[in-house]
């Protein structure tokens, strides 16, 4: 009786969690693909793999007995790139990445992806992709309950693309590109100095800045991307637990945390989930947040990150509340847009935050 007592109790968390309306600020488009879609497409246009059965593509392109590492984490896209084989093929997996999060009741993403991924391998150019995922974004908006925003990211070992990426964003960013985004490889490539001229042109535009810092890498890492890059938010920033002094720095000017526990425990970056710091973030008031990084690569949603936040990681459920508002506060929107975000989350969690619609 007690097993399937907990089992029912397990039942209705992970309903509760289904049906709070929540925010993604840290995903991917590359790691959003499905696999049944990737197959179709491997199958229309002929793309060159290892095997075009879906469970034996599997482990190429998802964490699935891996031991954790980063290293082999990040390898995932390399496959990936392959996919992206014509302009239906972009719009596609654009669309349906949106389309997946408005599924999980995400109501507010920042979807975030690399123009060098989705065009080089095709010799498409980096303004055409861009355009395609606007338009397959601004469709998928229309049909489902959903707002979105885009990101374009740069990855840390293709530092030459950086200017013109950053050129391409700033002029779209009346389409819905909000913010630049650096990723990748931290420990191999850990100097920002060739990124620092177009990511503070960009930031001089009005566009805001985002980095992958202290995931892999060290704290100090963290902490150059706020000097030197001016980032307003940080994807990961796990390891500024190392460095009191680049914690205090976080706290103190309340730059906000991307965090993504299950990918953290993929890439080796916390040994286990119970050793997670989110929640001691959240406690010395660090603005952190709750995301999915790579869905599909993760094999994850937005609502399995908050089971196994409260689960695993041990975040109480009215902490989770906060950790959305904090997201709301962080989103890359205008002042009066952040508002009414902030306001509308607030009015739908407060149920949840008083207990009402947990039976308390």
């Amino acid at each position: 009786m007690a097993q399937v007592a907990t089992a029912h109790r397990k039942r209705d968390l992970r309903t509760t969690l289904f049906n709070i309306p929540k925010i993604d600020l840290h995903r991917h488009l590359e790691g959003s693909l499905r696999l049944s879609t990737l197959a179709e497409i491997a199958h229309e246009h002929g793309v060159d793999l290892p095997s075009l059965s879906l469970e034996e593509l599997r482990p190429y392109v998802q964490v699935v007995d891996d031991p954790p590492d980063f290293l082999s984490f990040l390898a995932k896209f390399r496959l990936l790139r392959r996919f992206y084989s014509s302009r239906e093929a972009v719009e596609r997996i654009a669309y349906e990445a949106v389309a997946d999060a408005a599924a999980d009741n995400v109501r507010y993403l920042e979807l975030r992806f690399s123009p060098v991924a989705l065009a080089l391998n095709q010799g498409f150019d980096f303004e055409d992709v861009v355009d395609w995922v606007i338009l397959a974004v601004n469709r998928a908006q229309q049909e489902h309950d959903i707002q979105v925003r885009l990101i374009v990211l740069t990855n840390r070992h293709e530092p030459q693309y950086a200017p013109q990426l950053a050129e391409i964003a700033i002029d779209r960013k009346d389409k819905g590109i909000v913010a630049l985004d650096l990723a990748g490889d931290e420990v191999n490539y850990p100097q920002l100095d060739p990124f620092e001229a177009p990511f503070k042109k960009a930031k001089a535009a009005g566009l805001h800045i985002t980095v992958h810092a202290a995931e892999a890498g060290p704290a100090t890492n963290a902490r150059d991307a706020v000097t030197q890059l001016g980032a307003e938010r940080i994807g990961h920033g796990i390891r500024i637990r190392e460095n009191i002094a680049v914690m205090d720095m976080i706290n103190r000017e309340q730059i906000t945390l991307e965090i993504c526990p299950t990918s953290n425990l993929q890439t080796g970056t916390i040994p286990r989930l119970n050793q997670h710091p989110l929640f001691a973030f959240y406690q010395l008031g660090i603005p952190v947040t709750i995301n999915t990084d790579d869905p599909s690569i993760s094999n994850t949603t937005l609502t399995d990150e908050f089971l196994v936040t409260t689960g695993g990681v041990g975040v109480p459920f009215k902490a989770l509340c906060d950790m959305i508002l904090n997201a709301a506060q962080a989103a890359f929107l205008p002042e009066a847009e952040k508002l009414r975000l902030l306001d509308w989350f607030t009015k739908a969690l407060a149920p949840y935050k008083s207990g009402a619609m947990l039976g308390e």
